[in-house]
């Protein structure tokens, strides 16, 4: 079973369309890279796959439940880590997650075993009683896959989750997200619109202007240029742009 599939999804802010005719699968235990530049239509995307949008056109699958017809169990299959903090920055990192597994109407014995699998999964054991507001922003982005975590999703969806973080915590974020993916099997999606931020075997997504303009593996994406960097650029140009010779 897919860990994600989209079909046929078009999205429209009144006469500006934002997404038009997204189809593709992400694969179960797979590090898949959604990349585009800004204005590509990636947050959209995201308010849909989040329902924070109703889709308008179009159908969206998470683990094989319907959002549009299932909503409850397909958002329960989905963990989401916000390109905007949502932590309470008074509490701890465990009445964090305390807070989230109650949300869920996880038993409090439940409750204690997963925080407990979490926090160590994480590295965080030491900051479980740091109040988030001491945290520097790469524990902050590991307390907020824990949480994400929690309610053991099929899908770990990361949105821009590097944004605000030095080169140093980028990478090391990046990198825990893919241990996660080869030790825990892990089904993730990253959207990025850092180029660094992709590997050369993972699945990758590349939107512009609201449509998608490939898919595939990214080294396989990126033969016949020098680089993905070169494959990137000519697949997101735009000509109107570009001044006339």
């Amino acid at each position: 079973m897919n860990a994600l599939e989209v079909e046929g999804v078009r999205f429209a802010y009144g006469p500006r369309q934002a997404l038009d005719d997204v189809t593709f699968a992400t694969s179960a235990g797979r590090f898949t890279a959604l990349l585009g530049p800004n204005g590509a239509g990636k947050s959209t995307l995201i308010a849909l796959l989040t329902r924070l949008y109703d889709l308008q056109h179009g159908a969206i699958r998470i683990a094989g439940a319907s959002l549009r017809q299932q909503p409850r169990e397909a958002l329960r299959r989905l963990g989401v880590v916000f390109q905007q903090s949502t932590l309470d920055l008074d509490l701890t990192v465990e009445q964090n997650l305390r807070y989230h597994a109650a949300l869920h109407g996880m038993p409090r014995v439940l409750a204690t075993e997963r925080i407990e699998r979490e926090l160590e999964r994480q590295q965080l054991g030491e900051r479980r009683k740091s109040k988030v507001r001491e945290l520097n922003g790469g524990h902050r982005r590991r307390v907020e896959i824990a949480r994400a975590l929690l309610h053991k999703p099929s899908l770990l969806l990361l949105d821009e989750a590097s944004a605000g973080l030095d080169p140093a915590s980028r990478q090391a974020l990046n990198r825990h997200v893919r241990e996660l993916c080869r030790t825990e099997g892990m089904s993730v999606l990253w959207t990025t619109h850092l180029l660094d931020e992709v590997q050369t075997d993972d699945d990758l997504l590349i939107l512009n202007r609201g449509r998608l303009v490939a898919q595939g593996r990214a080294d396989t994406l990126a033969q016949g240029d020098a680089s993905l960097e070169q494959t990137f650029d000519r697949l997101t140009r735009n000509p109107a742009a570009e001044p006339s010779s």
